[in-house]
């Protein structure tokens, strides 16, 4: 860690969330340290929070910070050093018939319900019991309230069908997946051609990583993400060769 790092973890003010059931693991209670950073430093302090194992979610920095447990950990690839298998070699060449667009930050009603598609597939009746205008909020302060630099990666097939919508943070040395959401009855790994797409567009801009969030060993959720090899995961301070 460079002096500029330490000097922003030494100087980081935050606070720890009250204990709450964990979204992974759903038989306990998770905790998150939650940076408290002036609106005009988000952007220069997230390059390096995120550098130390920090994530973004909504207006929220965080990092884990649970009691008795400690299998989160920050996930990433080096751009230059991943060998793509097999399967996600067939999801990349898959792009090449897809309609692939970075868009602002900003509210598209067709995103939104393949937002809710997805969130039924995938947790269903979580929000079934929140109005339309209560869900759109929601999706608005989770996935469009961002004070650093931030786009949608939208894939779309040739018919123009809505497939996929990433919502990408540029950082400093990277990009990283916030939060990935697809439409859950198309055929293909939509979650793979989406990593697969990152890549290409790191690569394209000279930046050396691809951030994928944290990594679960014992959640079934995150086992898709030990695929994508080599990979780095964040513990004891430092960035180590990712083994599962």
């Amino acid at each position: 860690m460079n002096a500029s790092a330490r000097s922003t973890f030494s100087s980081l003010e935050g606070y720890i969330t009250p204990p709450y059931t964990c979204s992974y693991l759903p038989d306990r209670e998770a905790q998150s340290l939650v940076a408290v950073l002036a609106p005009n430093q988000v952007h220069a302090a997230y390059d390096t929070l995120i550098q130390g194992g920090f994530r973004r979610s909504g207006g929220f920095v965080y990092a884990p910070k649970c009691k008795d447990c400690a299998q989160c950990k920050a996930m990433r690839l080096d751009v230059n050093q991943f060998k793509p298998t097999r399967s996600q070699k067939r999801a990349a060449k898959a792009l090449e018939t897809m309609q692939i667009k970075l868009l602002p930050l900003q509210f598209d009603a067709a995103h939104f319900d393949l937002y809710q598609r997805y969130q039924d597939a995938r947790h269903p009746g979580d929000s079934r019991a929140q109005t339309r205008d209560q869900s759109r909020h929601a999706f608005e302060q989770f996935l469009l309230n961002s004070q650093i630099d931030t786009q949608l990666l939208e894939l779309r097939d040739a018919n123009d069908a809505l497939l996929a919508v990433s919502v990408v943070d540029w950082v400093e040395n990277g990009a990283s997946a916030v939060y990935t959401f697809y439409e859950p009855a198309a055929q293909g790994s939509l979650g793979t051609s989406v990593v697969m797409c990152l890549l290409d567009l790191a690569k394209m801009r000279g930046l050396p990583y691809v951030y994928l969030g944290y990594w679960i060993a014992s959640s079934p959720k995150m086992a898709y993400k030990a695929n994508f090899q080599p990979a780095q995961v964040f513990q004891n301070s430092v960035w180590q060769m990712f083994k599962e």
